[in-house]
């Protein structure tokens, strides 16, 4: 009976997994062209990189990726290719007074080539984890932080950024920036703007 519970339990196990390993793979964040705008919600997953590339293959007037509520990545990767296509088309990025970005939506927003927000936005930040640990568990000499160490250098010229938001909060945790914070980062190029 115990061996019947515990296989039971196992296979619920991987079927949770698998699920969030299909999800992953699913268009799960939103687009919507609102003239030279793009307007971005929802989780970028491994297929966003993709959506966003036939969305700007289809609009070439767009010039500001506008994020309005995205909750982070699932995949780190797929967010740091997106970037880098956003940085390489020389798009900007915009936080409106309501939008609210978390985790790799704070990172994606760094590839802005101007990178701007109104008063009333939430930027949201914390470690990242892998299958054993935080990122903060890791020496800074480990090769585990030279993916997103070095786009976050990319991104704005230093990582002392990356460095803040493995010690600002846990994985299980959120940290809001402040203004000033977001200002000494250099997370802005203008800024901020009343609303």
């Amino acid at each position: 009976m115990i061996a019947r519970r515990a296989a039971l339990a196992l296979v619920a196990l991987l079927a949770l997994s698998s699920c969030n390993l299909a999800a992953n793979y699913l268009e799960s964040t939103e687009f919507r062209v609102a003239g030279s705008r793009l307007l971005m919600s929802g989780t970028i997953t491994s297929a966003t990189p993709r959506q966003f590339a036939r969305v700007l293959a289809a609009n070439p007037q767009i010039t500001t990726l506008v994020e309005r509520n995205v909750d982070g990545s699932v995949d780190d990767a797929a967010m740091i290719e997106m970037g880098y296509r956003l940085r390489r088309a020389g798009l900007d990025t915009h936080l409106d007074g309501d939008s609210q970005i978390f985790s790799g939506a704070v990172m994606l927003f760094l590839s802005g080539v101007e990178r701007t927000m109104i008063r009333g936005a939430v930027i949201g930040v914390h470690s990242w984890r892998d299958s054993l640990r935080d990122g903060a568990d890791y020496p800074a000499t480990s090769p585990k932080h030279a993916l997103n160490r070095r786009y976050v250098a990319d991104m704005l010229g230093q990582d002392a950024f990356y460095w803040f938001t493995l010690r600002a909060a846990p994985s299980e945790g959120m940290y809001l920036l402040r203004e000033h914070e977001i200002r000494d980062f250099g997370l802005l190029t203008r800024p901020i703007e009343a609303p």
